[in-house]
Formats: C-alpha cells, structure tokens, sequence
C-alpha cells in the first residue's frame, strides 16, 4: 500500500504544500487529484518563494514524476506559465506531466463564472473567476475539451465550433480564430507533458515506489461534504483521490489532513468561530493570510475542534499535520470551539449553515517563539498541551508541526508518514 494521500481538513490554505514537499523527499511520484487553478500551493526554500497554481507541490523537491490527474481542470495558458516560471528558476519541468483526461479550462469558462458572479451580487459565491465550475459543469454535461484533444487540433476546432454555437444564446460570444490560434500555440508547448498518467503512476505502484496524492482547496468545500452552496466544484476529500489519479483505495497506506493551529477561510459561506477586530487583524497579519492566487484577505478564527473531528472522519484521516503554530505564539489566550449549541442531530453542513453558536475550551498561551523548534520537546509545555487537547478533540494523533514558513521549519514526531526514510531513489 504505497500512496500516500495529503487533503486539506479545513476550508482551503491549510499549507498542503509545505506538507507534500516534505513527504515528497521519499516519493517516486507526486499527483494532484483536483480542483483547479484556484488553489496555490506555497513552498518556501532558503529566500525563495515558489507559489504553484497547477503544477503538484512535488516538483520543488525534484521527485522523479509530478502528475496532474485526471479530476483536475486545466488552463493551458495557466500551466504553460506556470511551467516558464519554474523553469526560469531552475526548476527540472521535464518531469511534469499532465493527463490526456484531464478537462481545459478555456477563455469563454472564464467568462461564464465571472458573469455568474456578478449576477449573484450579495449572495455571491466568492469563487475566484477562474472558470473552475464551469469546465466543471461543462465536464459533467460531456461538451468539455481533455488535453488528450489538443493532439488532434483540426477535431477540437470543430468542438469549439459547436460550442460556441450553442454559448451563443447564453450572450457569449467565441472568437474562433483567436482561441483556436491560443490553443494550438499551447498544444505545442505542453505536447511533451502530456501523456497517459493511469499507466504511469500503476507503473510506479507496481515496482513498488512510493507515491504521494495531494488535494486541492480543503475538506469542508468538498461539493457534496462541505457548506453547500459555498464550495468549491469539485471532490476535495478522500474519496476523490483514487477516481481523480485512477487507482483504487487498496493502494492507499495513510491520509494526512493539514490544518492549521487556528482557522481562515476565503469567500463567503458560514464560518462559526471568525474573528473580528484586533486578534483577527493579528491573526491575518502575523500569519500572512491571503490569497495565493487572488491576494484576498482571508477570515480569521479560532480553531473549530468538531469541523476538525468531521474531516477526520469522513476523510479516514490516520495523521495530522498542523501548520502555522508559531502565529499562535503571541497570545495570551487561545480558544478552542469543542461544541455548537443545538442542532446536534443535523449533518455539518446544517448546523454550521443554520448559525452554530460555538462552545470554547481556553487554553494559556505559551509567549515564547516556537521557531526554532526541531524536536516535541523543543516545544513551550503550553503548546504541548494545546497540541495534546486538538488531538483528543480530533481522536487522531498530531504528527507533523509546521513552526515557520522556510521548509526546515517542521517538527515530525516519531510514527509519522514516512519520518527518517531514506530519499526515494529513482
């Protein structure tokens, strides 16, 4: 059971990327399973900074293969650039590669989930306008575009030309010539990355190397689990991995949910525990919370022990990983949300819609930086303590501590995924 699957446990922007990078170090092969260039991924290196919109976590770390699957949508002009700025980084991107199955994100997407956007006005979603739901819907209404199509530009033109037809009596309108000129300028430059990954990764699993799936956005935006209608478009737990890279569940050794030591969230949608006033603002600045793709500043707030607990469950988390303890360091007092008031026989997505009054457990901050951190021990007894109390609220042990932004910055307790392995070779 060598796959390794990485998934957010909170609402997006846990510091997934942080996570994959590390566990990357020991694996043959890095995928991404879904969601779409709405999510970055954040890797710090030394003074370099690598924020990845596409392209898996992985490929800072240099593993042999970095996959995008077959769940995600693609912008081709999106990746391409992405490609080009890793590269002129002195990123190796001939590993990269993206499934033939995997559906494009075009111009006239981007259009659509703007408009839809504005036509929302106060009850607007908060997507990023990066027309993820659309190929989404156009993905699940069979008139997407995969990049395996992008082989044969004389059968998509004609695609695009029924397309735009029918987005004609939606108000949109395509330039033909114009995208069709983009599409095959990018089919060039991606036609090396673009291959069979099913096989791929099978082929990796069966001599036995280690692999490592990581999600996009988190858990609670899953689009059947998460606070439905403010949710992302696509599957984000667990279940989704195995559909969204194409292997099946047998293959899967551990899951790893990322949260952070407290909350954010970005968009709209309910959010229980948010903060307003001078510890958001502190909890914002110290953590540098916004948007990596959109520069939003994102909500604050405490940690919410039972949206914590159901993300394990539904996810069969075996590990956590929690990031950013060292914002934490700075206050006196530190809540946890261990209930709601009422509603208690309701689904999640229910009771937090319906104005879930939060219950909170106070710890005693700890007011000495945990940067430096390296061991458990190394860690203020308060932290330790507070540690202790998410794990028994989570029923699921903490075992890697993310205590700065540079990738060295992680303390991994003994039992962890993949702690003190050797480096996969090739």
């Amino acid at each position: 059971m060598p796959v390794t699957l990485v998934i957010g446990a909170q609402w997006g922007d846990e510091g997934k990327g942080r996570i994959v990078d590390y566990l990357a170090r020991q694996a043959h092969l890095v995928a991404r399973f879904g969601g779409g260039p709405n999510a970055g991924h954040t890797v710090r290196v030394g003074d370099k900074t690598y924020k990845l919109r596409m392209v898996p976590s992985g490929v800072v770390a240099g593993v042999e293969h970095c996959v995008i699957g077959p769940g995600t949508v693609v912008s081709p002009a999106q990746l391409v650039a992405e490609l080009d700025m890793l590269a002129f980084n002195g990123i190796e991107t001939s590993r990269v590669w993206l499934s033939d199955l995997a559906h494009l994100i075009l111009p006239y997407h981007v259009e659509l989930d703007r408009a839809a956007e504005r036509e929302r006005g106060k009850q607007a979603l908060g997507t990023t306008g990066n027309g993820i739901g659309p190929a989404y819907v156009d993905r699940v209404a069979r008139v997407g575009l995969r990049a395996g199509d992008l082989r044969d530009m004389r059968r998509t033109r004609r695609t695009l030309y029924e397309r735009a037809q029918a987005l004609r009596t939606q108000g949109v309108k395509v330039d033909l010539d114009v995208l069709g000129a983009e599409l095959e300028a990018h089919a060039q430059r991606l036609a090396p990355h673009i291959r069979d990954t099913v096989v791929l990764v099978h082929e990796v699993l069966e001599r036995g190397g280690r692999v490592v799936v990581e999600g996009a956005q988190g858990t609670l935006l899953d689009v059947g689990l998460g606070t439905y209608p403010y949710v992302t478009s696509s599957t984000t737990v667990a279940g989704g991995a195995g559909a969204g890279v194409g292997f099946g569940p047998r293959e899967v050794d551990c899951v790893v949910g990322v949260a952070k030591a407290y909350l954010t969230r970005v968009g709209g949608g309910p959010f229980p525990t948010e903060l307003a006033g001078p510890q958001a603002d502190e909890l914002r600045s110290r953590g540098a919370e916004f948007g990596v793709v959109t520069g939003r500043p994102r909500r604050c707030g405490w940690l919410d022990a039972v949206a914590l607990r159901y993300a394990v469950r539904i996810n069969g988390i075996t590990h956590l990983a929690l990031t950013k303890l060292d914002v934490l360091d700075s206050f006196y007092e530190i809540p946890i949300c261990t209930d709601y008031a009422g509603n208690e026989h309701w689904a999640w997505p229910f009771r937090v819609e319906c104005g879930a009054t939060p219950v909170y457990e106070t710890h005693p901050g700890w007011l000495r930086p945990t940067v430096g951190a390296h061991a458990w021990d190394d860690l203020p007894f308060n932290a330790r303590q507070y540690i202790t109390a998410i794990e028994a609220r989570a029923g699921v042990a903490v075992s890697y501590i993310s205590v700065g932004a540079e990738r060295s910055a992680l303390v991994v307790r003994p039992g962890a995924p993949l702690a003190g392995a050797a480096t996969a070779g090739p």
